[in-house]
């Protein structure tokens, strides 16, 4: 048989919790070197060779963590809803493991959407906090990731706790577009997307620019974050499942 034959195989390498292992490892530290230099680069941008807003002065440069966060809150639960759809269709025997090292991120990326929202509300807007559409439903999107977070850590085996995670998963999903939407659907004090839009972006170059790299950097972090939570998970698992047959074996 030949060597080509003896390598696993793509779906292997990507489901194999073993095979996932020695994969990502020699991707861990290069993807923080990537990170660090793209985020020192975006905060250069954005602290120091970025202008003042003409309105809010210096206060507009905490968008450059607010923006990115909140698109993260959302886009970390997609991950989710297509994990959860990978453990209830395909079975996969990572999707799970994708699920619940996302979760926590999604939380803290959600919970500082909503604190730098609101250190950004209250000199822009004269309040902390406002019940419009967008605030509300990014609160009720951060509730919905604590409950799942909880649901994961009831049960003791996550194999069998991950079916009824990525149920609830998918119908927390309803909320994303209502948290998408908000701006257009109701009355709000957030202003309607300024970056993707259907006729381009409304905000000039020398914003634009640090915004979308801090985009990338944040993004960047959720990457390497969550492969580090999922390798941590694997590991989680092989220990318990060792510490179990030991058990057994003494009984």
């Amino acid at each position: 048989m030949s060597h080509s034959q003896d390598r696993p195989g793509f779906w292997t390498r990507l489901s194999n919790p073993g095979q996932f292992l020695i994969w990502s490892r020699p991707l861990v530290v290069p993807l923080v070197v990537v990170t660090a230099a793209v985020f020192l680069v975006g905060l250069w941008f954005a602290l120091v060779n970025s202008p003042e807003d003409y309105q809010m002065g210096d206060t507009v440069r905490i968008m450059y963590i607010h923006v990115p966060t909140a698109w993260l809150s959302q886009f970390v639960y997609a991950v989710m809803a297509v994990s959860a759809i990978g453990t209830l269709v395909w079975r996969h025997p990572m999707a799970d493991v994708s699920m619940k090292a996302a979760a926590p991120l999604g939380a803290t990326f959600t919970a500082l959407a909503l604190y730098t929202g609101s250190l950004w509300g209250r000199p822009t807007w004269g309040t902390f906090w406002e019940w419009d559409g967008r605030m509300t439903s990014t609160l009720v999107l951060l509730l919905i990731y604590l409950g799942i977070i909880a649901l994961w850590r009831a049960f003791e085996d996550p194999l069998r706790g991950a079916r009824m995670v990525a149920i609830l998963t998918l119908v927390g999903a309803i909320n994303i577009p209502i948290v998408k939407f908000s701006v257009d659907w109701w009355a709000t004090l957030h202003q309607p997307a300024s970056v993707l839009r259907a006729d381009g972006p409304t905000m000039p170059g020398s914003i634009l620019t640090p915004l979308l790299i801090m985009f990338g950097a944040f993004t960047l972090l959720f990457i390497v974050l969550h492969l580090v939570g999922m390798r941590t998970e694997v590991r989680r698992r092989r220990i318990a499942s060792l510490e179990r047959r030991l058990a057994q074996r003494g009984a």
